[in-house]
């Protein structure tokens, strides 16, 4: 399993088995071509709420493929009637893909998208569990710490997490680095932070709280072996 780290919450997925993922992309418009919409190739796009920080290159990424979109059941029923492949689940649930097993977690937060004049209220926020090629990768989403992430750390074995710092919309450092701990997680990238300026942070502050997991800053477009 390799990720990239393309801005803001926007994770890229590649498997052994070749299939590519990508989690809630807003990719950083300075990134080299390869990684632009207009260019990248996914096989799946997995969406943890509407909001347009999270599904804004959703639209860019199927105007030349057809990847299938992993959501809650209200967002994969939008892009459905708008011609797309889906597979809609909830909070809880999860489900054997081709490449790996797909657990749907609680977030505490909002989801909504304004599209064509009018918005859309699109389920409640989620979180991902991702088990394949023998790892365990988890996308927090948006999300405030929340008490059932003690059950995350009991019910999986978590190599590496995803988790917002940048407070104001989502948790910030402290309480970031207190959930790194409760899901016991081997691994921590920071991600949703700095994109905008009220949510500008040092994640170096946020590494400096940990005290278990290994807290790293990957170079975006850099792909990385978990």
């Amino acid at each position: 399993m390799k990720i990239a780290h393309l801005g803001h919450s926007t994770i890229y997925m590649e498997l052994a088995d070749q299939t590519r993922l990508i989690i809630d992309p807003f990719i950083d418009g300075q990134l080299n071509e390869n990684w632009q919409p207009a260019n990248l190739k996914v096989d799946y796009i997995l969406l943890t709420h509407g909001h347009s920080d999270h599904v804004a290159n959703v639209f860019d990424l199927i105007r030349h493929q057809q990847p299938t979109i992993i959501a809650v059941a209200e967002i994969a029923n939008f892009f459905a009637k708008l011609g797309q492949k889906v597979h809609g689940m909830n909070i809880g649930g999860g489900f054997d893909f081709p490449f790996g097993r797909v657990t749907m977690t609680h977030a505490l937060h909002t989801s909504s998208l304004e599209y064509d004049g009018a918005v859309h209220y699109l389920g409640n926020p989620a979180g991902f569990i991702i088990e394949a090629d023998n790892k365990t990768f988890y996308h927090a989403g948006d999300t405030a710490e929340f008490m059932e992430m003690d059950l995350l750390g009991e019910d999986f074995d978590i190599d590496f997490a995803c988790l917002p710092i940048g407070d104001n919309y989502t948790m910030g450092p402290k309480q970031a680095a207190r959930c790194a701990k409760r899901i016991k997680a081997k691994k921590v990238l920071p991600i949703h932070y700095n994109t905008f300026p009220v949510i500008e942070q040092n994640p170096q502050n946020f590494i400096d709280l940990l005290t278990a997991a290994e807290g790293l800053v990957l170079p975006l477009g850099e792909l990385y072996e978990i």
